[in-house]
């Protein structure tokens, strides 16, 4: 770090091949990353868990698609303000500290919900865990975009974001075997009891991982100079950059939401698949999530971030449409979800390093949480308003329709920002 805070070049690779970044970092720099992304593999885990019991609950409790649309809901809308706040605490507080925090939260609330006794019970411990997985996102995203250098930023986050689709995989698998071992009656709540196993994980990070040094630095400079404020992503400089960033995320956000919280209930309402075969439909979109992800990663220092941004929302554009409104078999389904998890779940591996870029040290946590958040209220409303649609019209389309206009905003929102591919970070 030279004396203006510009943080100073990588020196050149000392190997080659696909993993040269990850042989090329240091043990620190290594540990960061795991923390990272076991820790986002576990948000994934517990998030997804609801998506799987709402069937058996709409059979059990006799809630409506709209009520099992307000639990989503409510939580996505949780998880926006919990991400807000994580991003402003991480600025305050630390990266890794904020980390913690974050995890303990969403595991303590995932087990409470297999505690309860009806609908609103649920709906609150739902919406309580919400906070904590919304900021969870937030810090771990912060925190590894600043560890690794601007070459490899895109694959490093990119990789990161990959363990969503490992803790998503985790579920289902989870809830193949709790289904199969135990009457439905007890098998739902054993899913959520397993949720606390999370909190275990932050014993991990506190010994292991510390905060980036560039944080540190710019925490330094703070102390000299006048401190910073969350408010400053809304000032003339920096606020139409927030409001082009809310977009994107919006527009990723929800496509996603739009497919992934109603999912399992299609394949089984609409498709008439047994529990055996959602799950056979699930495992396709899960694995296709996942090496979408790494592609992503990959493709985001290569092409560029918006580039990236615009081939993985044209894709998920046309998959989706294919996947929920052509009458076609039950093995061409199959097979169209593994490029339905491939583009709908890649194109969040650049997010994490664009948002980084595109906002300064001190108050990149709060302009990353905001970013990525407000637009998880917006797109929250999606899963309710396809809920109530589903009551009228068939559930597909409803999941289409909303996913179609969700990626048109992603692609229209990468061709107004800047590139941000190789930026240098400051401390400040």
């Amino acid at each position: 770090m030279n004396p203006t805070g510009v943080q100073q070049q990588a020196p050149a690779r000392s190997s080659s091949g696909p993993f040269a970044w990850y042989r090329d970092i240091d043990s620190q720099q290594r540990r960061t990353f795991w923390s990272c992304k076991i820790g986002y593999g576990l948000d994934g885990m517990d998030t997804q868990m609801l998506s799987f019991v709402i069937p058996t609950l709409i059979m059990l409790w006799g809630i409506t698609t709209a009520e099992a649309g307000l639990i989503h809901t409510s939580t996505l809308i949780a998880s926006a303000l919990g991400g807000w706040i994580a991003g402003i605490l991480s600025d305050r507080i630390g990266r890794v500290r904020t980390l913690q925090l974050t995890v303990l939260w969403f595991a303590f609330f995932t087990f409470l919900c297999g505690f309860a006794q009806n609908y609103e019970q649920l709906l609150i411990a739902r919406t309580l865990m919400g906070f904590g997985f919304g900021g969870e996102w937030t810090a771990g995203a912060v925190l590894i975009g600043e560890v690794i250098r601007a070459q490899d930023r895109g694959k490093a986050v990119g990789m990161v974001q990959s363990g969503w689709a490992i803790g998503w995989g985790l579920t289902a698998i989870l809830y193949a075997l709790l289904f199969t071992w135990l009457p439905a009656e007890q098998a739902w709540r054993a899913l959520f009891l397993l949720g606390l196993l999370p909190a275990l994980f932050v014993i991990f990070v506190r010994r292991l991982v510390k905060d980036p040094e560039i944080y540190r630095q710019a925490k330094a400079v703070e102390k000299a100079e006048a401190p910073s404020h969350f408010y400053e992503i809304f000032a003339p400089g920096m606020l139409w950059t927030t409001i082009r960033a809310s977009l994107l995320t919006t527009g990723a956000l929800g496509g996603y939401y739009a497919i992934t919280s109603w999912l399992p209930t299609f394949l089984k309402n609409e498709r008439g698949l047994s529990v055996l075969g959602t799950g056979g439909y699930l495992a396709m979109v899960i694995v296709g999530s996942y090496i979408g992800y790494v592609v992503s990663a990959y493709l985001c220092d290569l092409l560029g971030r918006k580039k990236n941004f615009i081939l993985f929302a044209v894709g998920s554009f046309v998959i989706v449409l294919l996947y929920t409104q052509l009458p076609v078999s039950d093995q061409v389904m199959l097979w169209l979800g593994f490029p339905l998890g491939f583009f709908a779940s890649g194109i969040f591996s650049g997010m994490g390093a664009f948002l980084t870029e595109l906002f300064p040290t001190r108050v990149r946590g709060s302009g990353q949480g905001f970013c990525y958040n407000i637009g998880k209220v917006i797109a929250a409303l999606f899963p309710l308003l396809i809920g109530l649609l589903g009551e009228k019209i068939p559930l597909g389309l409803g999941i289409g329709a909303f996913a179609a206009v969700s990626y048109g905003v992603v692609i229209l929102a990468a061709l107004s920002l800047p590139e941000t591919r190789g930026k240098q970070l400051q401390a400040r």
